[in-house]
């Protein structure tokens, strides 16, 4: 299938600034087509983001977008959604702007369960501001503020989005891109919040630190390690070491934020023009 990229480019923003190798724009042209596949209006659509590599996307998109302050895209985005409760909200944010910074705007927002797609591109690493370790940054793995091998545990994105309350949990990786739109028009179709995050590589301040000579490697890296959710359910735990389940993870229906909001606000002012109290 052809898709008209074009159509979804703000004029003259490309070429992109991300490193040669970085697998961010594989996710760009697969947010493109699944929107494209999805047929969504531009002007029913708002793609919002922090800061870090993978915010400077809405700054290439023809949407409406908002490029905001380092880890208060979702708040910003919960604004938008309760403002306008009939557009398509989209988050885009790193690693460490989703889950550092941004980490309790994030778990609020799976908490309420709010109509609004969360992309957590996760690179392992603050690839923007020079390398420093992420909290999805491997054990072991050397960053500059630890050179010597992260020793912090390790945050599980979707294990964190469905204990916070996540209603659509998902993961991918820029590998992997047939499934990858699949996944993204999921996370969009659903009511309700839904986390999608997508395994990325970044060549330029995790990769060479840590053993994958090219940009090549990292895919491959993607290729060997993700396995979808029904293979990896069905292997022994010695068979699964060092991999991970990949497709939709998690789902529930429950009661959307917005509109259990404006259905208390209904209520609430019939109850007074009743005369009620």
């Amino acid at each position: 299938m052809a898709f008209n990229y074009d159509r979804h480019i703000r004029h003259g923003k490309l070429p992109h600034i991300w490193c040669p190798g970085c697998t961010y724009g594989i996710v760009f042209k697969s947010l493109l087509r699944a929107v494209e596949t999805m047929q969504i209006p531009k002007d029913h659509l708002a793609l919002v983001s922090g800061i870090g590599c993978a915010s400077r996307l809405p700054g290439y998109v023809d949407w409406n977008t908002l490029h905001t302050a380092h880890g208060r895209a979702i708040p910003f985005a919960t604004g938008l959604k309760m403002a306008r409760p009939d557009k398509r909200v989209l988050v885009v944010s790193g690693d460490g702007d989703a889950t550092a910074i941004g980490g309790n705007h994030f778990i609020h927002a799976c908490r309420r369960n709010i109509d609004i797609t969360v992309i957590v591109m996760n690179n392992f690493i603050y690839g923007m501001t020079g390398g420093q370790h992420s909290p999805t940054t491997p054990v072991g793995h050397l960053a500059t503020t630890m050179p010597f091998g992260n020793i912090d545990p390790t945050f599980n994105i979707p294990s964190l989005a469905q204990g916070a309350g996540a209603t659509w949990v998902g993961r991918g990786t820029a590998y992997h891109v047939p499934v990858l739109d699949r996944l993204i028009i999921g996370a969009i179709e659903h009511k309700g919040l839904s986390v999608l995050e997508i395994i990325n590589g970044c060549p330029t301040t995790h990769g060479r630190r840590n053993k994958f000579r090219t940009p090549t490697d990292m895919l491959l890296w993607m290729k060997e390690s993700a396995l979808p959710l029904s293979a990896f359910e069905k292997l022994p735990p010695d068979k699964v070491a060092g991999k991970f389940p990949t497709g939709v993870l998690y789902k529930r229906e429950a009661p959307e934020f917005s509109e259990t909001y404006f259905a208390m606000v209904e209520r609430l002012q019939k109850q007074q023009e009743g005369g009620g109290g």
